[in-house]
Formats: structure tokens, C-alpha cells, sequence
């Protein structure tokens, strides 16, 4: 009978620490082949070492734990088709960030011009009930130069989404000095915030025409997206516990799309948290097409069906019924919100 190693010579030995052996035990991925009965110590034998080194070697390259548990049940042609599967999956996805960082790189260093020509919005709104919810707590806006939509939550989730698009709504009238616009949306948002109960609040995310640049605010996880030349770039980070769990790397995106918490927010517009939302100015050219969406959306419709969507619709009215078609398809377990608008050229 081959000699049992300790927790802490297998762990050693397959370059995994104690701490994730004992994870790996508790989800069915790496038992130990005896535990003590009474002190629990945990003893593996030499024979698992290679099952242990593959666990470590998929954990490092980033594989969710549920897939390398599907990877470690096949034989070895099998896992290895796996593995290429799912590196070409990163590979995809590094190129959409690196695009992204691309973008966020140019929006920094560019200074903005004095264009000849004028730029003006073309856009549609349509808000959704979703095939399961009862009421739609939703609110889609697109006016003369304001597009929002918010999510409300609690009781008074809908009037609370109502509220915090009216309170911007009345900027729509207001002289924009550009070294100024941003306060104004911070105030906004404090009087929608004070005229609310304590048990409702929303989500929010608006972007504010001044005539040649877009002041965006957003608070929670509804989301704005922007397709330029071919690309779709989210330009909103969630606030959410997942996104901060993704940001500490505790977290792969694959691993949050099934998370239990994957709707609990950090940061709303409510009575007793205002804030802080975030607020900036962002460059416009003409082409551009923005998306505002509520998480009815975001949470069912992949980035990628958005993107094809956003490419294919002739028009915002056309993109904005393609969107939340695509969530309702996709079983429409919430209400839905869009907002699509482009980006156009006028003469001076």
C-alpha cells in the first residue's frame, strides 16, 4: 500500500495551497483519499498528484471551477480540445479589452476640436414589462438632449425611477455652461434622491447633450454602451458586489454570471444613499451610436448579440425593438429599458 501524504506535502507537491485544497474538497473537485474520522485531517495520495497538478494548471490559465470540473471528468484528447476551446474564448475576449483600452486611451489623449460642423441626436426609448415581472418598474427617457434610463426596486421602485428622470428632465430647459454641467447633474440627483420613501430606490444612468459633448452620471447597474467604428465599448462600470468581486480578481466574469449576490448592488439613488455617482464629460462624434439599458438587458442578452444588434438596426427605433425582442426571446425574467441614439452631422 502506497505511503499517504499530508495535506501539506500534497499541497507542495502540486503547487496548490492548503487553503484551496480544502476549497477543492468541499466542491466535489479534489477529495483527499482518506480523512480522520475524528481529527479531520485531510491525506491524499501520490496517484492524485497528476489529477492535482491539472486542477492547478486550469485554476492559473483562469478556467472557472465549474468547467475545469467537466474538464477533469474527460479522457486526455478530450480535455485537450476543452482547453483550446477555452483559451480561444480568452483570446476573443482579450482583443474586445484590449480594444477597449485602445478606445479609453485615444477618449484621454485626444484634445478636443473646434469643429466645423454641428452635431445633433437621433434616438428612440421603449420600455418593457419583461414575461415575469407584474408591473414594470422601469423608466425609459429620450428628449431634446437628455437620455436615461432607471431601474427601480422596492415598493416604490417605480416612481422612484420616474422621480430620478424628472429631476433631469428639468435640465433639458437649463443654459449648460460646459465648466458646470456636472454639478448640475450631482444636484439633480440629491433633490430626486430627497423625495423618495425609505424602502424604494433606482438605478440610474443618463447622459446629458451640451451640443457637442455628452455629460454622463450614472449610479448602479444599469448600463451605457458605445459603438464606434465597429466596436462596442461599455463606458458605465456596474456597481455591483460581482463587478467588485471581477475587479479584486476573487471572481472570472464566467463565474459571476451564476453567482448567487449577481444582483445586489453597492451604490443606488435612494432616500438614504445618494451616492457618489459617476459623473463625466464625454466626446461625441458623429457615427457614434449610444446605448442606455436597464439590467433587463445586460443580464440576459449577451455583448456580443447587443453588438450585432446594435450594427444591423437602420435606425435607433429599429435597435431599440431588435433589444428588447432579444431579452424577451431570451425569457424576459425582467423589465427591460432601452435607449438608442446616433450621432449625426448638421452644416454649421
Amino acid at each position: 500500500m502506497e505511503e499517504m501524504l499530508t495535506i501539506g506535502a500534497f499541497a507542495r507537491a502540486c503547487r496548490l495551497s492548503p487553503k484551496a485544497l480544502r476549497l477543492y474538497d468541499e466542491l466535489d473537485l479534489l477529495r483527499p483519499a482518506h480523512v480522520d474520522p475524528e481529527t479531520g485531517y485531510r491525506r491524499y495520495a501520490p496517484a492524485q498528484l497528476e489529477h492535482a497538478r491539472l486542477v492547478a494548471w486550469l485554476r492559473r490559465i483562469g478556467m472557472p471551477l465549474a468547467r475545469i470540473r467537466e474538464v477533469c471528468a474527460l479522457d486526455r484528447r478530450e480535455a485537450a480540445a476543452e482547453i483550446r476551446a477555452y483559451w480561444a474564448g480568452v483570446e476573443a475576449e482579450t482583443t474586445v479589452r484590449r480594444d477597449l483600452a485602445a478606445f479609453l486611451i485615444d477618449q484621454l489623449t485626444t484634445t478636443s476640436r473646434e469643429d466645423t460642423t454641428m452635431l445633433h441626436l437621433r434616438h428612440s426609448a421603449h420600455s418593457d414589462r419583461g414575461l415575469v415581472r407584474p408591473a414594470n418598474q422601469d423608466t425609459a427617457y429620450a428628449g431634446t438632449r437628455l437620455l436615461a434610463v432607471a431601474d427601480g426596486y422596492g415598493p416604490e421602485g417605480g416612481p422612484a425611477s420616474s422621480a430620478a428622470v424628472a429631476a433631469l428632465r428639468r435640465l433639458e430647459t437649463t443654459d449648460l455652461p460646459a465648466g458646470n454641467v456636472l454639478n448640475l447633474l450631482e444636484e439633480a440627483l440629491r433633490e430626486a434622491a430627497h423625495g423618495m420613501t425609505q424602502d424604494a430606490g433606482t438605478t440610474l444612468t443618463a447622459l446629458l447633450w451640451t451640443g457637442s459633448r455628452l455629460a454622463l452620471v450614472h449610479i448602479g447597474d444599469s448600463r451605457a454602451y458605445l459603438l464606434r467604428d465597429g466596436g462596442l465599448f461599455r463606458i458605465t462600470h456596474d456597481h455591483t458586489v460581482v463587478q467588485s468581486l471581477i475587479d479584486e480578481g476573487r471572481l472570472t466574469p464566467e463565474e459571476a454570471t451564476a453567482h448567487p449576490q449577481r444582483a445586489l448592488l453597492l451604490k443606488a439613488l435612494s432616500a438614504t444613499a445618494a451616492g457618489p455617482a459617476d459623473l463625466r464629460l464625454q466626446d461625441a462624434a458623429a457615427g457614434d451610436r449610444y446605448l442606455l439599458c436597464s439590467d433587463g438587458l445586460s443580464t440576459v442578452v449577451p455583448d456580443a448579440r447587443i453588438r450585432d444588434v446594435l450594427t444591423a438596426a437602420p435606425d435607433p427605433d429599429a435597435a431599440v425593438r431588435s433589444l428588447i425582442a432579444a431579452a424577451n426571446e431570451a425569457g424576459g425574467p425582467d423589465n427591460v429599458s432601452c435607449v438608442v441614439a446616433d450621432v449625426g452631422e448638421t452644416a454649421a
